[in-house]
């Protein structure tokens, strides 16, 4: 465990700071929109989850893998290849042949291990290539019921009073991101706590080793309601219909704690636009249908289909956001 040096600068000039594009293609909008046979007769859908079981990645990614198998007539099978910090699967795929049938769930922890690992044995915006943006999780702010913190502004004072710890499901994940923006924002520096995964960190939390989590909402939400742990914030724009009693960060005083772990596509970068085309369309009209919407939402997500064309945005504003965060936070996968 090490302690991780306050970030610097105000939280104006992170937000206004955008950089130069870190190279993801933009879609043209003559690509070939219908893709020709793909799927072909009789092909099998590879879907690479690079996570286990069960968590964020692994319910959208079989969501969509059902629905996409049930539209086109074909065979999806959710490949889960876990570990690297989800490196491992994003590799496979992105050496895997660019025919349309090998797919890859990708989340903002992807878009962090650009940064945290310069020496991968793949190239992240060269080698794979976005297809879809699905849906986005906000972050909710836990501590135990039993601690002195009663709500957000309790947690914002204390920090700069006491010597708080808050755990993560490992170093450069979203929970570690989310508090190191904290910190950045707070002028505050609670001590990170790695664990191998979010369970683990919020079975201490509600054992009170820990003070507080900045939660993935699936990993917290069933004890929040099962009144273990206490809910301070959400760090979105807007409350969560799961738990509209809690505040947003925006409400709670500070409106640039924005943060969701959202869910995505790619394929491998050679892959024909045309077939890419296709596939996120065909994946934005399956979020659209009201009946998907419910799934999802009932899970934590909240729906934000993009093809191609306004996803690759997205995702490189999204890798130079956490590029700045991770460098004056010093956060290191050592």
């Amino acid at each position: 465990m090490q302690r991780r040096e306050l970030l610097k600068g105000a939280a104006a000039s992170f937000y206004a700071t955008l950089f130069a594009p870190a190279g993801l293609a933009l879609w043209s909008t003559t690509a070939g929109a219908q893709g020709g046979d793909y799927p072909k007769p009789g092909a099998t859908l590879r879907y690479v989850v690079p996570f286990p079981p069960g968590g964020l990645t692994d319910v959208m990614a079989r969501l969509i893998g059902q629905q996409l198998g049930e539209h086109w007539k074909t065979n999806v099978v959710i490949d889960n290849r876990p570990g690297g910090g989800g490196q491992i699967g994003a590799d496979a795929v992105a050496k895997s042949a660019p025919d349309g049938n090998t797919l890859l769930a990708i989340t903002l922890t992807h878009a962090a291990n650009y940064t945290l690992f310069p020496k991968a044995p793949y190239n992240f915006v060269k080698d794979l290539k976005p297809v879809a943006l699905m849906a986005g999780s906000p972050m909710l702010i836990v501590v135990p019921v039993t601690s002195p913190i009663q709500n957000f502004k309790d947690l914002v004072a204390r920090s700069k009073t006491h010597k708080l710890n808050a755990g993560s499901s490992g170093n450069g994940t979203p929970p570690h991101l989310t508090l190191a923006l904290f910190n950045e924002l707070n002028h505050s520096d609670i001590q990170h706590v790695p664990y191998k995964g979010g369970a683990p960190a919020v079975t201490d939390l509600i054992g009170g080793q820990l003070d507080v989590i900045f939660s993935n909402f699936p990993e917290s939400i069933a004890h929040v309601k099962s009144g273990k742990l206490r809910a301070l914030a959400i760090a979105s724009s807007a409350r969560h219909p799961a738990v509209p009693e809690v505040p947003t960060t925006v409400e709670a005083g500070m409106p640039a704690l924005l943060v969701e772990n959202w869910t995505a596509m790619m394929v491998p970068a050679g892959t024909p636009d045309a077939v890419v085309h296709k596939l996120g369309a065909e994946i934005v009209h399956i979020l659209a249908g009201a009946d998907i919407e419910e799934r999802a939402r009932t899970q934590g997500f909240r729906v934000d289909a993009r093809g191609p064309e306004k996803f690759a945005p997205f995702l490189d504003e999204e890798i130079q956001r956490w590029a700045k965060v991770i460098r004056e936070a010093k956060i290191s996968v050592d």
